[in-house]
């Protein structure tokens, strides 16, 4: 089927890149002009202004944010054979986390409401995990809403589990005020290019208020060094690189704004979904929603994709396969059936355009065409 030349992106990093160029060629200019490569001013400036924005005492800066978590569970102490519970609705970089430091995942299922983990689902896994108790928690708060933090860390306390927050989607997204990110012990950070907070390359942050846990992380993510060249701990080599830091701090400025950008598309498209036969997401009390991605769900999901695809509005699936059925993992976690919710979703939801820089007339372009939806059947 062709498609309209003036497609409507479901993302598009290069408009952010155009529209703060000005900013990010100076920033890169400055980097270069420092002789600073590793490390230096750059990064130290974005590490301190992010761990600021979310209200912690440390953000560290790190590769990726498969790196970041999995250097989260190191500094937290998690160890090979330790069992760490989260879900399997979101990117397989969770799980890989979990199984890059040894770690055995303990997949709890998801609330309907909005794709993050089930609290009663987590109390029951902890419940029945008495032979080998969960060390770790990493709740994912998906899409851009929080999971129900409160629950999680009370649920955590009363098992002595530590709580490390998958914020990957979640940048400037709170609970009662408080962002992801300063719930858990410590949290991980993705700033892939498509991130409301992203960089051009990959690029992570760990951040955490326990100066302890931030004096480990240091020194893990880069060799174990405190001095150089001699190794107090076995650690890893992942940092930010001072360009992605420098293009950071220049996306940071902005971020309050766009996430305001994308709320008002998210309630334009939600008004013009009104009595289609979908679920459309919302915020839970309390709850500041960032709206990485605008979800819906539908059993008719095939219909409305194949209907916007006509009108040249491009949509995605995030996630098509819970990790559990991914080939790399079906079989030797949950088996099929046993979380329902993950299982169901993935074959309902969708993700339409949302991004700050959509244009007026896209925007309009998408509201019409989910107005005149009409699905068959």
């Amino acid at each position: 089927m062709s498609q309209p030349a003036n497609l409507v992106p479901v993302n598009d990093p290069r408009r952010a890149v155009k529209r703060h160029e000005a900013g990010i060629a100076a920033a890169i200019q400055s980097v270069l002009d420092s002789g600073r490569y590793i490390g230096g001013p750059a990064v130290a400036a974005f590490e301190n202004e992010f761990a600021a924005f979310l209200g912690v005492s440390t953000a560290l800066g790190v590769g990726s944010g498969t790196d970041a978590l999995q250097l989260a569970l190191r500094a937290c102490g998690v160890q090979p054979g330790d069992r760490v519970a989260t879900v399997s609705h979101t990117a397989v970089a969770t799980v890989a986390a979990i199984e890059l430091v040894g770690a055995v995942p303990v997949l709890v299922d998801i609330k309907l409401e909005d794709y993050t983990i089930a609290p009663d689902g987590l109390e029951q896994a902890f419940r029945t995990a008495q032979e080998h108790p969960i060390k770790a928690v990493i709740p994912v708060h998906l899409y851009g809403h929080p999971a129900d933090m409160p629950r999680v860390v009370k649920l955590a306390a009363e098992y002595h589990a530590v709580v490390i927050e998958d914020c990957a989607q979640a940048h400037g997204a709170a609970v009662a005020g408080r962002k992801c990110g300063a719930w858990g012990k410590m949290a991980a950070f993705s700033f892939y290019p498509t991130k409301n907070l992203g960089a051009l390359g990959d690029a992570g942050a760990v951040v955490t208020a326990d100066k302890p846990l931030a004096s480990r992380a240091r020194l893990l993510h880069e060799y174990g060094w405190r001095t150089r060249y001699i190794s107090e701990l076995p650690g890893m080599n992942t940092r930010l690189d001072p360009l992605q830091a420098a293009i950071l701090s220049v996306g940071l400025k902005h971020l309050e704004s766009d996430n305001e950008q994308r709320r008002e598309i998210a309630r334009r498209y939600t008004r013009a979904l009104q009595g289609a036969p979908v679920a459309v997401p919302t915020a839970a009390p309390s709850v500041t929603h960032v709206y990485h991605q605008y979800v819906v769900r539908t059993a008719k999901r095939d219909d409305l994709k194949d209907h916007l695809a006509k009108q040249g509005i491009e949509t995605a699936v995030l996630y098509p396969h819970p990790v559990h059925l991914q080939p790399a993992y079906k079989g030797r976690l949950q088996q099929v059936g046993s979380l329902q919710n993950a299982e169901q979703v993935c074959k309902e939801i969708l993700c339409l355009p949302i991004f700050p820089e959509l244009s007026e007339a896209e925007v309009e372009r998408v509201e019409s065409a989910l107005r005149a939806w009409r699905p068959v059947g």
